[in-house]
């Protein structure tokens, strides 16, 4: 197949919404983000050739397999029309690319990439963008310092740049800290197998984003390396484990299926989301329930989920297992009668951008009343948002959740609109589907 065309909106550096009166449709989705990164990397640790279908081809995706290829030890390659990746092991080992490994603002990758450099031999430089250079790695470093791996941030921030020792990942027993990201303890568990020990992992304080975990779990279970675990406080991967390859079918992305769920929301209209249901193990499905909570009517079964609006009623409630979507719900939250706090979301501060400060900005310029702590935003709602040019920080979720606002009210503007590339680059297309060809 070829390469989707790509939307000329994407070349524009603002699009006004224009809003719709009614939604009625079906839109299906990308392959989920967090499924697609987890896969790619548990990939380019298998002895045997894997294609991942229904994948994701996004900035953050892409720029993971060609990290995956800068090792040399795995052909990786991506078809966007087909939707599938597929990663081959051609018999050369795994080593240290001569030049950094540039991952742009790529969370999820870097710190999964982290570890699995200290299987590479030689020395390896992880580095991003700006924004990068901000984000926290430190309990990660300090974990893989315990393992006896040479990790360190080069400008002593615990931030990248981050230089990692190759060839010294033997496993044994390690502590993290849970309450910053979830993507630490993902990234052990993930490269620890087949090390030679293995890993016990511990896991301190209250995890942050805990569906992550279990989704990594998942996705290891799924190429052959189950682990021992007593809930999110300890782990076991056991010694000389190996990944198979295998055919592998991402499924849909809920993070990605919020913002047209909210679509229905706002508008009163409907929306079916087909290939993910509740049983899905991705903490972001719980906005669904959360919509109900606010007067949606919901139906899930095994074909897909759909959502229909209704007068919406503020709610009380805590974000911390599903904090990709709480940029979604802030913003639905503008159009429901009464009070929404949300809690448990400090870190979206460390996000793309701080995401909590986004959000609360933008929605003031709509006329929006936010209060805001170092955790929780607390929407008032009750009152018409006004129309606003929103800029969106370079943060793909930032656009899409404001999108959603212009399909219920005039002279919203969404600047850079091209940064969804991060993580749904047909996004546009998907949303103009909302409109049913009107």
């Amino acid at each position: 197949m070829t390469r989707p065309t790509r939307n000329p909106i994407m070349d524009l550096p603002e699009v006004g919404i224009t809003p719709v009166k009614d939604v009625d449709a079906t839109v299906p989705v990308v392959g989920s983000k967090s499924y697609t990164n987890r896969f790619l990397t548990i990939a380019g640790l298998a002895s045997e050739p894997t294609v991942l279908r229904h994948a994701l081809h996004s900035q953050d995706t892409l720029l993971l397999a060609e990290a995956l290829r800068s090792f040399g030890h795995v052909d990786v390659e991506a078809d966007a029309g087909d939707e599938t990746f597929s990663v081959i092991p051609n018999g050369r080992p795994m080593r240290a690319p001569d030049t950094d490994i540039d991952m742009g603002n790529a969370g999820t990758p870097i710190r999964f990439l982290i570890t699995m450099s200290a299987l590479a031999e030689g020395r390896t430089v992880l580095t991003g963008n700006k924004r990068m250079r901000e984000r926290p790695m430190g309990h990660l470093l300090e974990a893989l310092r315990a393992l006896g791996v040479e990790a360190r941030s080069t400008e002593g921030n615990g931030s990248p740049p981050i230089e990692i020792g190759g060839g010294t990942l033997r496993g044994g027993f390690a502590r993290i800290d849970g309450t910053v990201s979830s993507q630490f303890t993902s990234s052990l568990l993930i490269s620890s197998a087949g090390t030679e020990l293995g890993l016990e992992l511990v896991v301190d304080g209250d995890p942050v984003s805990k569906p992550y975990i279990d989704m990594t779990i998942a996705a290891m279970a799924a190429a052959g390396v189950p682990l021992w675990r007593s809930g999110y406080e300890r782990y076991a991967v056991p010694g000389a484990a190996r990944y198979r390859g295998g055919d592998i079918t991402v499924e849909p992305d809920a993070s990605g299926m919020s913002y047209f769920l909210a679509a229905a929301a706002i508008t009163g209209g409907r929306v079916t989301i087909p290939g993910i249901n509740s049983d899905s193990v991705q903490g972001d499905v719980g906005l669904v329930t959360a919509f109900a909570d606010m007067g949606c009517s919901t139906s899930s079964d095994p074909t897909g989920t759909t959502l229909t609006g209704g007068p919406l009623t503020g709610i009380d409630i805590d974000m911390s297992n599903m904090p990709d979507v709480a940029p979604t719900l802030a913003v639905v939250s503008a159009y429901a009668r009464g009070t929404t706090h949300i809690t448990g979301i400090g870190n979206l501060r460390v996000k793309e951008c701080d995401r909590i400060d986004a959000v609360s900005t933008e929605l003031r310029k709509m006329g929006v009343s936010v209060d805001t702590t170092e955790d929780t935003m607390t929407v008032h709602g009750g009152g018409e948002p006004q129309g606003a040019v929103i800029d969106t920080y370079d943060d793909h979720r930032i656009a899409m959740a404001f999108a959603v606002a212009g399909l219920r009210t005039p002279g919203v503007i969404i600047r850079d609109p091209a940064c969804v590339t991060k993580s749904f680059p047909d996004f546009w297309d998907r949303f103009e589907s909302l409109r049913g060809g009107r």
